[in-house]
């Protein structure tokens, strides 16, 4: 019996932030797959290996957490005054299924080198040394980033001593900066409260503080919920009463902030909204053995994505945070200690991470201009990825 041969399809494997994703630029892929639809899903799953019974993606560029899971798709700029369009792809691991509800905020820091790298920003605005300024436009969101990225030589400044917890090793430091964060369209604060009461048939009432900034966010207080807000991966992740818990209030919590009508949906939008918990600071041991001491942080934060808690954070999440901590009273900035703030510097599973956000509040709406952060990117493989010809 004869098989279908494989296609080769022009790709990069690149860190961006404390994920890795399969970049492709949208002129590479199979003209069935420039167009968004089915023919391009299946090709982003087979790259990545999805859907795996197994859960551990064996047979794809995926490496089984919701934080390698990921492909980006970049393109020259369809926006007036931008460089490139970004459209970010989860790819689920279990299931058939492709989420473009958001964004990843950690390969938003991979993009602009990607897009230097394959020629796709104007030679002009490139320094011999110096900061390239790259312009992007978020497509899933419609947003735009500007990632700041170090040139030498005309080059991509990518080795350096800038260190990110989560990642193992230094790299060139990348500012992003995330303009206008609020997440799609309408209020900041979809129920127009700071604080909700999150009624969850089963499981309870909670505190909770929803925003759409970076990322659609849910934030509950640890303690409301039997934790710590010190928490490592095995903790949660090694508990599948918990994590089901924890899904059951995302979906309940997605009703609420109007991104879904029916708790079934939740199953279809996995990658927004984020469920996060927030503790005052306390001591703890990060998962590198890295001691993190009260007043080394503002406040701890851990977050879901995907399923599971995540190693680190969510740059995504990391904006919603920044944003929420900015407006006095929310959930997070009382966890911070309460007042105005325009940065706050949190723990999470790996360390700690800092992020600037101003927010200001006009006739009784809440706004926020940008949110501003440090990241690194790397790329580690360039070339083709193979996929069975009749993929798609």
């Amino acid at each position: 019996m004869a098989f279908v041969p494989q296609i080769k399809v022009p790709a990069t494997y690149m860190r961006g932030g404390t994920s890795k994703g399969v970049f492709f630029k949208l002129t590479d892929l199979p003209e069935a797959c420039q167009v968004p639809g089915e023919a391009r899903d299946k090709l982003l799953m087979r790259v990545i290996g999805s859907p795996d019974p197994y859960g551990a993606q064996i047979d794809g560029m995926g490496a089984a957490t919701s934080s390698t899971s990921k492909t980006v798709i970049v393109s020259k700029s369809t926006q007036p005054g931008h460089d490139v369009d970004y459209l970010f792809g989860q790819v689920a691991i279990d299931r058939p299924f492709v989420d473009w509800s958001g964004n990843c905020g950690n390969l938003s820091a991979a993009v602009g080198p990607f897009a230097i790298h394959a020629g796709l920003v104007d030679p002009a605005k490139i320094p011999e040394n110096g900061i390239c300024e790259v312009k992007i436009w978020q497509a899933n969101i419609k947003k735009t980033i500007i990632g700041k990225v170090q040139i030498t030589d005309g080059q991509v400044q990518e080795t350096g001593d800038f260190e990110l917890d989560g990642v193992t090793f230094p790299a060139a430091e990348i500012e992003v900066s995330f303009m206008d964060p609020a997440d799609g369209e309408g209020s900041m604060f979809p129920t127009g409260n700071l604080v909700d009461d999150l009624e969850v048939p089963g499981v309870g009432t909670f505190k909770a503080t929803m925003i759409n900034s970076g990322i659609p966010t849910i934030f509950l207080n640890a303690e409301d919920i039997g934790y710590e807000g010190t928490e490592l991966r095995e903790a949660i992740n090694n508990d599948s009463e918990a994590l089901a818990r924890f899904e059951t209030m995302r979906a309940h919590g997605a009703i609420k902030m109007g991104l879904i009508s029916d708790l079934k949906e939740a199953e279809t939008r996995q990658h927004t909204p984020k469920i996060a918990f927030v503790s005052k600071p306390k001591a703890y041991t990060a998962s590198s053995g890295k001691e993190i001491g009260v007043n080394d942080v503002d406040l701890l934060v851990r977050a879901l994505s995907m399923g599971k808690l995540h190693h680190a954070m969510m740059g995504t999440a990391a904006v919603a945070i920044a944003t929420a901590a900015a407006v006095p009273g929310t959930l997070v900035n009382l966890a911070a200690g309460g007042g105005e703030r325009d940065a706050v510097r949190f723990g999470h599973p790996s360390g700690t991470l800092r992020v600037g956000a101003k927010a200001e509040e006009i006739d009784g709406e809440w706004s926020a201009k940008a949110a501003i952060m440090s990241r690194s990117a790397r790329f580690m493989m360039t070339g083709w990825v193979h996929v069975p010809g009749d993929t798609f």
